[in-house]
């Protein structure tokens, strides 16, 4: 993964709400292939979520590197679901896994609306949206743009 902006981890189709912003990658780190990078740079507990996620059918998944941008966690994973139901099931597994391979006890917060499902693992947090809300708020630009005004949110 690359550690110095945003990696789309979904072997899913990209499929995004119209109205949301598409943003150029670099030529360089643009995944030709179309299929999920390797995770083999990634954190155990990062891995985890991802594959979770992607097993469960997650839309584009993404992962942000957060070091030196925030001292609230490392790593910053966002993911879509189709419907509420969709989203609600994704963080509910999320969170099972979780507790399975004894990564503690996660914090949880959307869950009665499941709009914006928020989970924060400590070092990772994890948010699970459905695509309007995610278009609306659109945190992969503010996470991801460097001060120059350049994207690194890699479209797969």
């Amino acid at each position: 993964m690359d550690h110095k902006g945003t990696q789309a981890l979904s072997r899913q189709p990209a499929q995004t709400a119209p109205e949301a912003p598409q943003f150029e990658a670099p030529e360089a780190v643009v995944n030709a292939s179309h299929e999920a990078p390797s995770t083999e740079d990634m954190l155990p507990l990062e891995t985890l979520i991802v594959e979770r996620l992607d097993d469960d059918k997650a839309q584009d998944i993404v992962c942000i590197d957060l070091k030196g941008k925030s001292s609230v966690a490392d790593t910053l994973i966002i993911a879509s679901g189709r419907s509420h139901r969709h989203v609600g099931a994704l963080a509910d597994h999320v969170v099972r896994a979780l507790k399975e391979k004894g990564f503690g006890k996660a914090k949880i917060e959307g869950l009665p609306a499941c709009d914006w499902v928020l989970i924060d693992v400590g070092d990772v947090v994890v948010h699970i949206f459905r695509p309007e809300v995610r278009a609306f708020y659109n945190i992969e630009k503010i996470w991801s743009l460097s001060a120059d005004g350049t994207g690194h949110t890699i479209q797969a």
